[in-house]
């Protein structure tokens, strides 16, 4: 079924203490993939959900499971599973914020990169919600320092960019030993082949749940594309142009994600990157400097693209083409949030990249205006 509008959270039939920690985070009203999930998952029912990144799905399944939480039991009651370590923390800070409904309820989350002494400390308190990515919670599995058999709700994050990226068989291998299983969620923005292969595995008489985006739902972005050889130049002008202070940079590559980083301080421009080679506590911290709004430029490559909760990003900046049309649409995604106007801009900087982006856009059905330069200095749009 397809849901455009949201509905008043008094309306759902949340608790008391649910419902008062939703308002002092000033959350009165859900968005519409929240309206179409939060009622069938309270009735202990499998959910697919399709909706457009940035539309609230962690709340979609995060209240109801810790509405269905017994704080008197320290079984792991519920697992979440993500494709990335931000993704990952991003969901435990939100279980956090809700856990706070139900004294009692305590959450873990577990994701490679990290000490692994700190999480086992974490699992001795023996929480009921576990947070994690598939190849560390298998890492866990095989230590026997988790126990998941017991979980009743189960929920894919990101479906298709998991199972995208290789751990089909981590997942189906975590989803087989729950066997206690009372409902099983799979979120995401785009249904792939992969995600209906699982949903046609694990889940039955499924509540399907669309979220299009409409005018209502579709971020508000503009889409604009520079043809250019100097990328980090081009970058740094817009900004100087523009006033941005709150910018993203995305490349394919960690080498790229270096090189215009390092451009980017050499004009100027406070700007850090984090990819997969990038310790995690210094990720982290560069994360954290972005959050804080201290560090105007965050360049990354895509393991960060949907792992981000930052609502004011001014800019997106495509350094790289990305090969495929669903990692354009998360990239653009962290712009234009929380019914702001956002602007994502794609720079082209060779033939092939110019044939991506025209199919991209063909594919996605936007309109991506070309911009340059004018002889001033001034941004002008190619009509």
């Amino acid at each position: 079924m397809e849901y455009t509008k949201g509905v008043p959270f008094e309306t759902l039939s949340l608790s008391a203490p649910m419902l008062d920690v939703l308002r002092q985070s000033g959350r009165d009203f859900s968005t519409p993939v929240q309206a179409g999930c939060i009622p069938p998952m309270m009735e202990w029912r499998d959910v697919i959900a399709k909706a457009p990144t940035g539309t609230g799905k962690t709340l979609a399944y995060g209240i109801p499971i810790v509405e269905h939480m017994n704080p008197a039991d320290p079984a792991v009651q519920a697992v979440i599973l993500a494709p990335t370590r931000e993704l990952a923390l991003q969901i435990q800070g939100e279980f956090e914020t809700l856990a706070a409904s139900r004294p009692g309820v305590r959450s873990v989350c577990l994701y490679g990169g990290a000490p692994i002494g700190k999480q086992l400390e974490r699992l001795r308190k023996q929480p009921q919600i576990v947070v994690a990515t598939p190849g560390r919670l298998s890492d866990h599995i095989k230590r026997r320092s988790v126990k998941i058999e017991t979980a009743q709700t189960v929920i894919l994050d990101e479906a298709d960019r998991m199972l995208d990226m290789g751990f089909v068989h981590d997942v189906t291998r975590i989803l087989d030993r729950m066997k206690k299983r009372k409902n099983l969620g799979l979120f995401s923005a785009t249904i792939s082949r992969e995600v209906l292969d699982i949903a046609w595995v694990y889940q039955r008489d499924a509540v399907e749940v669309t979220v299009s985006e409409d005018e209502e739902n579709k971020p508000d972005i503009k889409q604009f594309r520079m043809d250019t050889d100097d990328k980090a130049a081009a970058i740094a002008a817009v900004l100087r142009e523009t006033g941005f202070d709150r910018c993203m940079v995305f490349c394919n590559t960690k080498s790229s994600a270096e090189r215009v980083a390092y451009f980017l301080r050499m004009r100027g421009v406070d700007a850090e990157c984090i990819h997969g080679d990038i310790p995690q506590k210094r990720r982290e911290q560069i994360l954290n400097r972005f959050r804080r709004g201290e560090l105007p430029v965050f360049v990354s490559t895509d393991v960060a693209a949907r792992g981000i909760d930052v609502d004011d990003v001014d800019i997106v900046f495509n350094a790289d083409i990305p090969d495929e049309s669903h990692d354009y649409i998360h990239r653009i995604g962290r712009t234009g949030r929380a019914k702001r106007q956002g602007v994502a801009l794609s720079l082209v900087g060779d033939y092939p990249s110019r044939l991506r982006m025209d199919e991209i856009a063909r594919r996605t059905g936007n309109r991506v205006v070309p911009v340059r330069f004018d002889p001033d200095g001034k941004l002008t749009a190619d009509t």
